[in-house]
């Protein structure tokens, strides 16, 4: 089973960008998308030459802004969207696909915005959005996926020093926040397989960050502690052009 995950930066753009192509070159079984920027029928009307896939996609209510999506060529028992909690379902930010053995979780994790204006918000979001999935963990295991708009220690970025506790994306209260994740029994996939690995999901698109390689790791796959001996394979796919993040991959035994 190949899952791929990827923050598009809006799907409408990604489609004039090669997206069908690149989509094809990395044969997924499913792919889950964050940033899609579009209204539910928009997503739908923009995948519309998309072949062998069910789409199921969870907008926000402010248009042309966040979005979260799930294409499977399995069709689930059940899709579940955002978290059941007022204050968090406004934005489109989850999308939760049940299969046989585990939940399909992909997410959109609010920035903490410039200045860090937001930041107190998802401090709360992180506590919330984890008791969420451990509400589904309940059940079955869970895969979670996608832009956690957090580097969680100082190999994943290029500039660690000058950005901690200055930055959306590198605060203590969000590496508290992945920290609490990772030890109620969730694997960081790519980092358990790649321990000592430099490699980025997303780059400004100022001042030539990518190709300087000056980037970010904020893209990721964590699977419930259950589901670690399945993990075959993670990659970062750098050379996946058409956003300012690339595709994150997770191969699992079946």
């Amino acid at each position: 089973m190949r899952l791929v995950s990827w923050n598009v930066n809006g799907i409408r753009a990604a489609m004039k960008k090669d997206f069908a192509t690149s989509l094809q070159s990395m044969e997924t079984d499913v792919l889950c998308l964050q940033e899609t920027k579009a209204q539910d029928e928009q997503v739908i009307e923009a995948l519309a030459s998309i072949n062998g896939y069910h789409i199921y996609c969870n907008s926000a209510d402010k248009k042309g802004y966040s979005g979260t999506a799930i294409l499977s060529k399995t069709e689930p028992l059940a899709v579940l969207y955002d978290m059941n909690m007022a204050e968090h379902d406004q934005e489109g930010r989850v999308v939760a696909a049940e299969f046989d053995d585990y939940f399909l979780v992909t997410v959109y994790t609010p920035n903490s915005g410039s200045e860090l204006k937001r930041l107190d918000y998802r401090q709360q979001w992180d506590a919330d959005f984890l008791a969420y999935l451990k509400q589904l963990e309940a059940r079955k295991p869970v895969i979670l996926c996608g832009d956690l708009n957090v580097a969680h220690q100082e190999i994943d970025l290029a500039r660690p020093k000058p950005n901690y506790n200055k930055t959306a994306g590198y605060t203590q209260t969000e590496i508290d926040g992945m920290d609490n994740i990772l030890a109620a029994s969730f694997v960081d996939t790519f980092r358990f397989q790649h321990p000592d690995e430099i490699k980025y999901s997303w780059w400004s698109y100022r001042a030539g960050a990518r190709s300087k390689n000056i980037g970010w790791r904020i893209d990721y796959f964590l699977v419930s502690a259950s589901l670690k001996n399945k993990i075959s394979h993670t990659d970062i796919l750098n050379d996946i052009m058409g956003s300012d993040h690339c595709p994150v991959l997770l191969d699992l035994i079946a």
